[in-house]
């Protein structure tokens, strides 16, 4: 007989569980924004919380790094009614894209970080692997499946996402030197000009 276990949070006063949860989370977060990746130990600390409770909670500090990323409960970027026209939907969704690129910027470079490790040969599982960017991309193009092949179509949400995000964000002001708007204003650019390349390209 199996026997399944169960997690240390899901038993016993659980909201107490989860305010403890959610400080240590937030002392992560605070180091993170500060430039340091903490370990389960400092954000302990910082939460006020022993260490031993702490460990509980996340057994590495790997664990306490993902925990961290931003939940975004949003099945959608678009307003509310969504306009008709491809681009201004996708300047809509790209727009609130790169307002949450820069409100979360510490942990997503922390996820940045942790996707490029190695373990193994094998890719790690991220909430920053799940597409969500994909999905509000292909979904503020939607219009565009009456003249684009569906080949087309996943071709220009790659190659617009690809322009914008957290890889991007890193590259633009990190390498290229440019200041937080500049990187947004360029991000949103390019997705503009995606979007018209390939709707010549479609005819």
């Amino acid at each position: 007989m199996m026997v399944m276990s169960v997690p240390y949070e899901a038993t016993g006063r659980t909201r107490q569980k989860a305010r403890t949860r959610a400080a240590l989370i937030q002392a992560a977060r605070e180091h993170l924004s500060s430039g340091t990746a903490p370990t389960v130990e400092q954000a302990a600390d910082a939460a006020a919380v022993s260490r031993t409770t702490a460990y509980r909670y996340f057994p590495n500090q790997r664990a306490l790094i993902v925990a961290t990323f931003p939940e975004v409960a949003a099945g959608s970027l678009l307003p509310d009614p969504a306009p008709e026209d491809p681009a201004a939907r996708l300047d809509a969704v790209v727009e609130a894209l790169t307002r949450q690129l820069v409100e979360h910027e510490p942990e997503l470079r922390a996820h940045l970080r942790l996707s490029l490790e190695s373990h193994d040969g094998e890719r790690p599982e991220l909430p920053f692997r799940t597409g969500r960017a994909i999905g509000w991309i292909d979904e503020a193009l939607a219009p565009l499946r009456a003249r684009m092949s569906e080949q087309e179509l996943r071709r220009l949400v790659h190659a617009i996402r690809s322009a914008v995000g957290i890889e991007a964000l890193v590259w633009l002001t990190d390498i290229a030197s440019l200041s937080r708007d500049e990187a947004v204003d360029l991000m949103r650019w390019s997705a503009r000009a995606l979007l018209r390349s390939a709707l010549a390209e479609s005819g």
